[in-house]
């Protein structure tokens, strides 16, 4: 029996439901006809361009990505913005673009969850839990974690911890107290807004994607705010796309593609 698009997707949406994102998001099906036979997965944090056109030569038609393409109604369709190039291109060659985006960033097993086993953080729990809500065994759903490393660090060691992990030569940071850190709270993509959450919570560090100037002054000598780069702390929605998918389909494994699609460059 051959796969639909519709198949992978309902494999995403048993890990991340549509129900769990955001009032304001937009996550799910943005473009396309998910009735069809799957041909093969690009795998993305963001639709740009060079994914369609790496779809395209590929013959591969279903785009997951994180973040969704289309935020906001489009009112003409010309071809003046990326968005409305990604679109045009993508109903031109039959092309399914599919989202994950907060719902993903809220489950149980999803991006922040993932970050803390990255970075070995234990006793990981939801920081900000969605309240009435439960995933099927049981879990609390909701934004951000905060969890404990295996013994407490220096802020020096534990920064030098994360540019081995990410890779980064430089990363923006306010020192908070200066004191050996152990609760880490964790937040992919924009999460300074749960600074308070992670002080009432006792943290010691909030790590998240990117934050605002005030932000850093907010928390100075309460807690120690360090961003990674929005692009950075999300990249590893690939690789939970990858594994929920590959974990259903056993054999479709040489037709998934990743795409590196961060618009920031560093010198």
């Amino acid at each position: 029996m051959s796969v639909k698009v519709s198949d992978v997707i309902e494999a995403i949406e048993q890990l991340a439901p549509l129900a769990w994102q955001e009032e304001w998001d937009n996550a799910g099906v943005q473009v396309g006809d998910i009735s069809q036979p799957l041909t093969g997965i690009v795998l993305c944090v963001d639709v740009t361009e060079e994914v369609l056109d790496t779809a395209i030569a590929k013959g591969y038609n279903l785009i997951v990505a994180h973040h969704p393409l289309l935020f906001h109604p489009l009112h003409t369709i010309q071809g003046q913005t990326y968005i409305e190039r990604c679109v045009i291109k993508a109903c031109k060659h039959d092309i399914v673009v599919y989202a994950a985006h907060t719902n993903l960033d809220n489950a149980p097993g999803g991006v922040n969850f993932r970050l803390a086993q990255k970075i070995g953080l234990g006793d990981v729990r939801v920081l900000d839990v969605k309240k009435g809500i439960l995933a099927p065994g049981g879990e609390k759903v909701g934004l951000g974690v905060v969890g404990n490393l295996p013994q407490p660090l220096v802020p020096e060691q534990f920064m030098e911890n994360l540019h081995a992990l990410f890779g980064r030569q430089s990363i923006p940071y306010a020192p908070g107290t200066g004191n050996p850190v152990s609760s880490i709270a964790v937040c992919g993509g924009s999460g300074a807004s749960l600074r308070q959450a992670a002080i009432d919570a006792g943290a010691d560090v909030l790590l998240t994607g990117e934050a605002r100037y005030n932000d850093y002054l907010d928390v100075a000598g309460k807690l120690m705010l360090v961003t990674l780069g929005h692009f950075e702390t999300e990249l590893c929605t690939i690789e939970i796309f990858y594994e929920a998918i590959r974990k259903k389909f056993i054999t479709f494994e040489p037709h998934i593609v990743c795409v590196n699609s961060n618009p920031v460059k560093y010198i």
